[in-house]
């Protein structure tokens, strides 16, 4: 019974954590860039680009050159 009890939190926390995740390493290569999460996170709405958390980690995880780009993007028009 306990087993379940734990499985059943530890289901809640993971999508907890792995929001943690996306963000720390959004923040990071934002960073990288001269932009803070809140500004990139910002100028990302105010430009119309509408483009999830995971999905912005994964392009600063591992594609560093298209998360630079979108990076530049906003310089530009900010």
């Amino acid at each position: 019974m306990k087993a379940g009890q734990w499985a059943y939190r530890d289901r809640r926390a993971k999508k907890r954590d792995f929001r943690k995740l996306w963000i720390i390493r959004i923040n990071a290569a934002a960073r990288e860039n001269g932009l803070s999460y809140s500004v990139f996170m910002n100028s990302l709405k105010k430009l119309g680009i509408h483009m999830d958390r995971k999905s912005l980690a994964e392009l600063a995880f591992n594609d560093r050159e298209v998360f630079n780009s979108l990076v530049e993007k906003i310089k530009v028009a900010g």
